[in-house]
């Protein structure tokens, strides 16, 4: 691979002799690709037995596995019920380090695609408040279906400025996650778009940025709460500098020292960093790309606070749910849902409990969409079905996942199958896929065509 020439330049003073010849000979390998279970739907095990093909441990990381690339498992029905999430395994280190627990209150605050969000959201399973956030807008649609398809119940995602957020969230949550937006060094070997548009001269200008976002991150995080700032680049000022200035500000933050394990190095020196508790992540020290990763703290212990309410689901404002409680007394007998029901408009959306007013924010999605409120019925999501076990659905119909009918029903084609009439949860091996509707006719399709396979 030709690297930009001022790329190679700095990295030859950053590295010793002997570590940049290593380094520079990685970039000749290429990138290597990773998968992550998904135990929001499957136990570890049990996919280890499902999957077809050869899988080895991404060791920093319990969930997390390469696979070779001809295997192309995007293409593997398992993909679309959400059984997995392909990331780049170096990816996979933010969220494992930052290690939220279930009933935290976690904020990805720059989230978009929803990698990492996803891999939160296992570790929480579906207890507690994930709020994910990204700037950008087309970005926040990439993460509201990779939630979506992941099953992702309990998440709140926004389209906000950092600064903006602080104002609502103020000390309020337990873990908070800043990928921030950087240079991109360390995805080279992954992406030569990224090396194409490289300009060195952009260095200082994402590390204020990043300063800006890790200050507004700060005002959120909860005393005795954790910060981790992560960027998957190499450069020392969008990475060991900006940390120690931040801990220059903040008096109340302090670092954790990250297991130097699995191929982890310790940080560049630099005067105003404790270079030995960050990580760095090199091409040519493990089976990832570049990433850079420092877990924060801060001081003190939170208060208290008294249990939200509990029992029957409360609602927001006047709202009629005669066709939704139609829909779940004959599709979802026995299935309970827990938050606050409120609706935007006609769409239907429940709410964890906690979350704090979020008028005059921008709002993607309130909470996990239920699906649409019609006058004479109740039209269900697609995030619903993605968000359901299959033996919630008695009403359901599953297909082995090499019959011609799931890929059918995943390019939105008629499948030819029958079933009882009604809503039917359409599944692959068990695993829910989508929603279909039994008819004289046979099995109407409703997947959605926006989610639909192109082969």
């Amino acid at each position: 691979m030709q690297l930009p020439q001022a790329f190679q330049e700095k990295m030859k003073k950053l590295l010793p002799a002997a570590e940049g010849r290593d380094f520079f000979t990685s970039y000749d390998c290429p990138a290597h690709a990773g998968l992550r279970v998904n135990t929001l739907k499957i136990s570890v095990e049990q996919f280890l037995r499902l999957w077809p093909f050869p899988l080895e441990p991404i060791p920093w990381t319990t969930t997390g596995f390469y696979y070779a690339r001809q295997d192309r498992p995007a293409k593997h029905a398992y993909y679309h019920a959400g059984l997995f999430y392909l990331q780049e395994p170096s990816a996979m280190a933010p969220a494992a380090c930052l290690a939220p627990e279930p009933g935290e209150r976690v904020l990805d605050l720059c989230a978009a695609p929803g990698g990492k969000t996803t891999q939160l959201a296992a570790a929480m399973q579906g207890r507690g408040i994930l709020v994910a956030n990204d700037l950008a807008a087309d970005r926040a649609k990439a993460l509201v279906k990779n939630l979506e398809l992941a099953g992702v119940r309990n998440a709140v995602v926004t389209n906000e400025t950092p600064e903006r957020l602080a104002k609502y969230f103020a000390a309020y949550f337990d873990r908070v996650l800043v990928d921030a937006p950087c240079s991109g060094e360390g995805m080279f070997r992954r992406d030569a778009g990224v090396m194409t548009a490289w300009r060195e001269q952009a260095n200082p200008v994402y590390a204020r940025t990043q300063r800006q976002i890790l200050r507004a991150a700060a005002e959120m995080v909860r005393p005795g709460g954790r910060l981790l700032y992560s960027t998957c680049t190499f450069d020392p000022r969008e990475n060991e500098r900006v940390i120690g200035e931040f801990l220059r500000e903040q008096a109340a933050f302090s670092l954790i020292d990250i297991p130097k394990e699995h191929g982890f190095m310790p940080g560049l020196q630099e005067d105003d960093c404790e270079v030995s508790a960050v990580a760095r992540l090199w091409p040519h020290r493990l089976k990832g790309e570049g990433h850079f990763l420092a877990l924060l703290t801060r001081k003190g212990v939170a208060e208290k606070e008294e249990p939200g309410p509990t029992g029957p689901l409360r609602t927001q404002g006047k709202l009629n749910l005669k066709t939704f409680g139609e829909f779940t007394a004959q599709t979802l007998p026995g299935v309970a849902f827990t938050g606050i029901f409120l609706a935007y408009g006609e769409h239907l959306y429940v709410q964890p409990e906690g979350v704090p007013a979020l008028a005059g924010l921008k709002v993607v999605r309130p909470g996990f969409y239920l699906g649409q409120l019609k006058k004479h019925h109740f039209a269900p999501s697609q995030a619903l079905a993605m968000g359901l076990k299959a033996e919630q659905a008695p009403n359901r119909i599953s297909f082995r996942a090499g019959d011609e009918a799931v890929g059918r029903y995943l390019k939105a084609e008629t499948v030819a199958a029958t079933a009882a009439k009604g809503w039917v949860l359409v599944c692959v091996d068990g695993f829910p896929l989508g929603w279909a509707k039994g008819t004289a006719e046979g099995l109407k399709n409703y997947y959605p065509i926006a989610w639909r396979r192109v082969d």
